[in-house]
């Protein structure tokens, strides 16, 4: 999908009258003439889908960077820590993966934690390594002397400075990138948060939206500009878990399968906020957090995605903080823990009492085989169910979906067919799909062993069998 454009271009805002104005906290305009502008080049509705997408979410404590790349080594990094650390974890984590050039910085907004180490990385990749490709701002100044470092930096070393509107896209080789806020007339008489920088990422079918600090104000515009358009299968969940974010109707709009959290583990703000946890459990969202998982690495193929962290830790939402801390900028690398299959326009299923059949087909479950021989994760071949037809009539399931209760869900392949007592097993693994074995392909467990409710959908969405085992 493509959300349509309020602006054709997007306006450079002279340097130095950023720098005159950086010590005030009144918004700042496109003043005059702009000096540069991005062509119409970038506003293709196509969705790339060459290669994959990789989104590293590093671990900053209380704060948040996020680190873009694609197979043609595009990259983005959207805000860089807080300004206590200098930006020092983001450098180390840019450095330890080789980066040799930022295409795309982007500031969500201006608070010291966000851009704490803006200064730091263009210093760094203008005078080490490939530089900045251009840097990416609201437009609303603050009165810090980080935000004036940020702004030295990029007057220092002559690098492109855009200010971005709702409509304007980014143009980024292997992703559709587009900007849904903050509007031409800023929200809530301009205050930073509510006017962050939000991005919606498109690599093939997969979804990605980051909504920066965006609070009330900002989240009301998107669900009342964009509605249930803002779909996403990945969403950073809004200020660091505070309850002022990530309100139910967004999460309704967007409808992700799985939420990112950047704080710190014993954040002075108490973030994530209980509230949050409790909005994306009622919804079933699996969710990753940093203080616990330490850096994630997102992956996406176009067709589907996986999620790779430091360490491993429940993505249940309300056994979250059991789990250890890791510590923010501790090195090691990440173990992908999960593999999610993309399931198209998400729409809320209906409730089918456990057991009973709709459509007038009669596909049942003859077993689930949760328990892998040996490590789960390991032998994921021996992790699997078994669907059997007990009708009296073949039955196509190409482009049928099985999902477990996390939402997690597997595409049966067109083309497949199971006659009158056949059995067709699914198995989690990796494996060559025969006229009775299929394989998920995932990269971790999942069926839960103590229990897990099994879901079978037909090809127009209707649930054909749910079933709960324990």
């Amino acid at each position: 999908m493509r959300f349509s454009a309020s602006r054709s271009s997007v306006v450079t805002i002279g340097v130095a009258f950023l720098v005159l104005l950086a010590g005030c906290t009144t918004t700042l305009d496109s003043g005059p003439t702009p000096s540069q502008t991005i062509d119409d080049a970038p506003q293709s509705t196509a969705t790339p889908t060459e290669g994959s997408l990789q989104i590293h979410f590093i671990n900053v404590g209380q704060s948040t960077a996020i680190f873009l790349e694609s197979t043609s080594n595009e990259t983005m990094l959207i805000d860089t820590g807080d300004y206590r650390t200098d930006g020092e974890a983001v450098l180390q984590y840019l450095q330890n993966h080789d980066v040799q050039r930022i295409d795309h910085l982007v500031t969500s907004h201006s608070d010291a934690d966000h851009i704490g180490g803006h200064a730091a990385v263009i210093n760094y990749f203008e005078t080490e390594a490939e530089g900045i490709g251009a840097v990416y701002d609201p437009g609303l100044a603050s009165s810090s002397q980080t935000y004036q470092d940020y702004l030295d930096a990029v007057e220092t070393h002559d690098v492109d400075l855009f200010e971005v509107r709702a409509g304007d896209t980014v143009p980024f080789e292997g992703a559709s990138i587009q900007i849904l806020s903050p509007p031409e007339e800023y929200l809530a008489n301009g205050a930073r948060n509510e006017n962050s920088i939000v991005l919606h990422v498109s690599h093939g079918s997969f979804q990605f939206l980051t909504t920066g600090d965006g609070e009330q104000a900002a989240e009301e515009y998107l669900v009342e500009t964009y509605g249930t358009e803002l779909n996403a299968d990945l969403f950073k969940t809004g200020h660091h878990g505070s309850d002022s974010s990530s309100s139910p109707a967004l999460l309704e709009a967007t409808s992700p399968q799985v939420a990112i959290i950047s704080s710190a583990y014993d954040s002075q703000y108490g973030h994530p906020h209980e509230e949050v946890l409790q909005r994306l459990a009622t919804r079933d969202i699996d969710t990753y957090w940093t203080a616990v998982h330490g850096t994630i690495v997102v992956t996406s193929s176009g067709q589907s995605f996986s999620v790779a962290t430091q360490a491993s830790a429940p993505t249940d939402t309300l056994q979250l903080r059991q789990a250890d801390p890791v510590e923010p900028g501790e090195s090691g690398s990440t173990e992908r823990r999960r593999t999610y299959t993309l399931s198209g326009d998400r729409t809320t299923s209906p409730t089918v009492t456990p057991g009973t059949t709709q459509s007038g087909v009669s596909i049942s479950l003859s077993e689930v085989h949760a328990d892998a021989a040996g490590s789960d994760s390991e032998n994921l071949n021996d992790e699997y169910i078994v669907l059997k037809n007990a009708g009296d009539t073949t039955v196509d399931l190409g482009g049928w979906t099985v999902a477990d209760a996390a939402g997690h869900e597997y595409q049966i392949p067109s083309g497949v067919t199971i006659a009158p007592g056949a059995t067709l097993t699914i198995h989690s693994g990796i494996g060559t799909d025969n006229s009775t074995d299929l394989y998920w392909g995932s990269g971790s467990p999942i069926w839960n062993n103590a229990g897990d409710t099994v879901t079978v959908s037909n090809q127009s969405n209707e649930i054909v069998l749910t079933e709960v085992y324990s």
